[in-house]
């Protein structure tokens, strides 16, 4: 009787599995991606937009002249070049901005958190001014300031701007320095000796990154407008182009009336876009310095896509 054997399997070497690669899984953030896009749109025509067209002032025989292919967005009453305009008129604004913007952030922090930091009657007399600026209304001090010198420059509206602006910013930025100095990581930075300077350099100040950011892009804000308010009054620079200039020119020509949109609609539009794009930009920021927003946000994102019905039982059931 023959006895039939099986092969023996072949050993099979085991290979090792490879490690699976982790997905970079960026932050769903569509407000700050939105508003960085446009502000960085509106920033590169200023910055690329005056070195591709001519004067903005040349005075031609063609006034009031609707958008053609010679001039992109038409001509003033003056037959002066709109498109050449608006890109001076882009970089002047994001100037000022810029401008306020650096100001507001120095004496912000200067006033805001070294005082708070160094604590004592240093605190006291910073607060004490801070207190004092933020009483004074900022804008008919402007007013006043820019009716009584008659040539105003861009440098000048912005040193106005800044220092009628940081109060509020300081406040701020020394109430978080307040409570950061009392956090035990900073605490046990002083009681093993280390320098005043560094532990406000390397302790608080990261800390404060997220909120100065904040701040800067309010001022940012806030001095655009304001510079464009001023200049509709017809105080802002004078001999520059900014879009609030362009809206005064508009406007003591008549152009609403006349129907000549293409010479007050661009620096509106622009003005109105740059704005909505710098608050996006604080929207996520804020999100980012507070999680409870964030996750608040989050929360009211679902209930869009939510029915009746289902709102109805989220309702019944956190009541």
């Amino acid at each position: 009787m023959a006895i039939i054997t099986q092969d023996p399997q072949p050993a099979v070497a085991h290979v090792p599995a490879t490690p699976r690669r982790r997905r970079l899984r960026l932050p769903r953030a569509p407000k700050l991606v939105l508003g960085v896009s446009i502000a960085s749109a509106v920033v590169l025509f200023g910055v690329v937009g005056p070195y591709l067209v001519g004067n903005p002032s040349s005075v031609r025989d063609v006034g009031l002249a609707g958008p053609t292919s010679e001039f992109i967005l038409g001509t003033t009453q003056t037959g002066q070049d709109v498109f050449a305009q608006l890109a001076h008129a882009t970089r002047g604004s994001l100037t000022i901005g810029l401008v306020v913007g650096a100001l507001t952030l120095v004496l912000s922090a200067f006033f805001g958190i070294v005082g708070a930091f160094a604590g004592g009657w240093l605190d006291e007399t910073f607060s004490l001014i801070s207190n004092v600026m933020l009483v004074i209304p900022g804008l008919p001090l402007v007013i006043v300031i820019s009716s009584y010198i008659p040539e105003k420059s861009i440098w000048l509206i912005a040193a106005v701007l800044a220092l009628t602006g940081w109060a509020g910013s300081a406040r701020v930025l020394r109430g978080f320095t307040l409570s950061l100095r009392n956090r035990d990581y900073v605490l046990a930075a002083r009681v093993s000796g280390e320098r005043s300077w560094r532990i406000l350099s390397v302790e608080i100040l990261p800390n404060l990154i997220p909120l100065l950011a904040s701040q800067v892009v309010f001022a940012i804000i806030f001095a655009i407008l304001g510079e464009a308010g001023l200049s509709f009054l017809g105080l802002g620079a004078s001999g520059s182009f900014t879009w609030g200039t362009m809206l005064f020119y508009a406007q003591n020509g008549l152009a609403l009336r006349l129907g000549a949109w293409w010479w007050f609609i661009p620096p509106g539009l622009l003005l109105a876009l740059f704005g909505a794009a710098l608050s996006l930009i604080n929207f996520s920021i804020d999100e980012i310095i507070n999680p409870k927003l964030r996750a608040q946000t989050r929360s009211d994102r679902k209930k869009w896509s939510m029915s009746r019905a289902q709102l109805k039982d989220a309702a019944e059931v956190t009541v």
